[in-house]
């Protein structure tokens, strides 16, 4: 785990980061067994440095275009940047850590960081920590009080509180009230911790000296410097209205699904006055200043009823902190809070991505060989998003769950291209929802050929008859084969083996067309000298390595009559006077 600092005001030269290893990393094919953790000051300058993630993931510089490191993420690569050739981690954005966690105690932003050849994930993880960015704001900027000049010393008026969006030290630390000689501050604790400025009568009012009183109540959070917000306190003096509105209790706490229904009403809340006639008379309200609240929700004025107007989505925020203030005819307040929280309903389906993948893959790959490497996410919490995936028909290639979301598709078996050039492989991925949600995602793959298949030759054997005496040049068999293989590996070429001691005379007899296997006679063949012959002819393709077969050619000569008779006895050098009787053939059409 690597953790990195960034102090407040540093330049990006000035940079001090500090790298921890509590844990070696160990490096399996396509896994993950370490963590990145590094931490920085929202509101960082843009550009800056996080730190160098490739030096922290111990890869090599070098390596790093042809490993192609990357960020795999749907929210932190607006904020993150990846130098592909220095592994530097920059800052893209602005960051604002009260968007992105609002009051959180921790605000985390994760992404997984890519590498290829070979393929690993890694989790890098980066605090945002709070500066002191938000000064305290009070929702009203003035704040009007009424109350009775018979009110006794001591009494004590809630006061509307102050909101910092900051965290921590630099969240709202204290209350001040401008100098004056009536009033005094307190504070009152909430049963959820919450402490509220209250505003304490420390000497009788007497409305015929001073019928009003102007106050400045001040806000201050812990930050250094300390920032500041403030409200105007108006009180005017009047007649007898000496109870304040009470809450029938401090918090309310209810529980919501996500997607109700607008207009539905999720809770009505009561207080009761002592007083008579309009002193007792109860107005509800909102008393926060987060502007979502007002989105969301609406209360009714005169009842307290607090119903929905917008849409409760889970996934965007879990819980919601509403603050009431009942405020009675006579500017009397009481306040309280409604904790909601909210349920999660399976209405997001699992989301699949192609986080890399080849379009080609060799048929010669053997089992196991990744074809592709896919992140599965679902949006939704517990059993909703929860998500298994499936290869979809009987396919050569299986999933197998690599770290987290990501899975690896791989070859289960050799492939053969003579058989199947290409696959369509889709995968669904289902949530353990009830219903259950699918979604399913295509990827095309082609299988590339390799050189495994010799040419075939269309017989096992060939007879060529050919008539003596035939023209020179002249075209007289052919011969075929056919490779299964594809492109330059299917490419045939034809040639006829002669005998390496050179002792074939017959060979200058024929030649052969090395691209259509056409066989030509070089010469006038004469059966008188030859009556037949054979020829050993071999098919080669084009592939590395080459691959070949071969046939044999048997030539027969058909005679023609060519030939006048001879007569061979007697000869012409013997007496004439001589002669022998030749007998006549009895069949006379032998």
């Amino acid at each position: 785990m690597a953790g990195l600092q960034l102090q407040e005001g540093q330049s990006v030269q000035g940079l001090r980061w500090q790298v921890i290893f509590p844990f070696l990393f160990s490096w399996l094919c396509h896994s993950v067994s370490g963590q990145i953790h590094y931490s920085i000051n929202e509101e960082i300058r843009k550009g800056s440095i996080v730190g160098n993630l490739a030096k922290d993931l111990e890869l090599n510089v070098k390596d790093l275009s042809r490993r192609k490191l990357r960020i795999v993420s749907e929210i932190s690569e607006k904020y993150f940047s990846i130098n592909p050739h220095t592994g530097n981690l920059y800052i893209a954005d602005r960051i604002d850590r009260e968007t992105l966690c609002e009051a959180a105690a921790d605000c985390v932003l994760t992404f997984d960081a890519v590498v290829e050849n070979p393929l690993n994930i890694f989790n890098v993880q980066i605090d945002v920590q709070d500066i002191n960015d938000n000064p305290p704001i009070f929702l009203h900027e003035t704040l009007k009080l009424e109350m009775s000049e018979s009110t006794s010393p001591g009494r004590r008026f809630l006061l509307q509180k102050a909101e910092d969006l900051d965290v921590g030290v630099n969240s709202l630390m204290s209350y001040s009230l401008s100098e004056n000689q009536y009033f005094a501050l307190g504070e009152k604790v909430s049963t959820d911790g919450s402490v509220f400025p209250e505003l304490i009568l420390e000497k009788p009012l007497d409305r015929e000296t001073q019928n009003k009183h102007e106050l400045i109540l001040t806000a201050s959070d812990g930050g250094n410097p300390v920032q500041t917000g403030t409200a105007l306190i108006n009180i005017i003096i009047n007649d007898i209205n000496d109870n304040s509105p009470v809450f029938t209790q401090d918090v309310y706490k209810v529980s919501v699904r996500e997607n109700i229904p607008v207009n539905s009403t999720i809770l009505q809340v009561s207080a009761s006055d002592e007083d008579e006639g309009i002193n007792a008379q109860i107005t509800y309200s909102f008393s926060n200043t987060e502007k979502s609240i007002f989105e969301l929700f609406t209360i009714n004025p005169n009842n307290g009823e607090i119903k929905i107007k917008g849409i409760i989505d889970y996934e965007a925020k879990k819980y919601f902190d509403i603050s009431l203030e009942a405020k009675d005819g006579g500017g009397l307040t009481a306040h309280t809070k409604v904790l909601l929280e909210v349920t999660d309903e399976n209405d997001n389906a699992p989301e699949i991505s192609i986080t890399s993948s080849s379009d080609l893959i060799p048929e010669d790959s053997a089992p196991g060989s990744v074809v592709a490497l896919i992140k599965v996410h679902d949006r939704d919490s517990g059993e909703n998003g929860e998500v298994q995936c499936i290869i979809i028909g009987d396919l050569p290639f299986e999933l197998i769950l690599s770290t987290s979301n990501f899975y690896k598709i791989v070859t289960k078996n050799y492939l053969d291209r003579e058989k199947i050039s290409s696959y369509n492989i889709t995968i669904q991925a289902s949530d353990k929802g009830s219903p259950e949600k699918t979604s399913r995602k295509g990827i095309r793959l082609v299988v590339s050929d390799v050189n495994d298949n010799a040419p075939v030759f269309e017989k096992l054997g060939y007879t060529a008859f050919i008539p003596e005496n035939n023209s020179p040049g002249a075209s007289i068999f052919t011969i075929q084969a056919r490779d299964l293989d594809s492109e330059d590996n299917a490419k045939v070429t034809y040639s006829i083996m002669t005998r390496s001691d050179g002792e074939d005379p017959l060979s200058s007899y024929i030649s052969m067309n090395p691209v259509t296997g056409v066989i030509y006679a070089q010469r006038s063949l004469d059966y008188e000298k030859h009556k037949e012959f054979s020829i050993q002819i071999i098919a080669r393709d084009n592939g590395s390595p080459s691959l070949n077969s071969s046939i044999t050619l048997r030539i027969c000569i058909v005679d023609q009559n060519d030939n006048s008779p001879v007569i061979l006895y007697p000869s012409p050098e013997v007496d004439s006077s001589t002669f022998e009787m030749v007998p006549w053939p009895l069949n006379k059409g032998l």
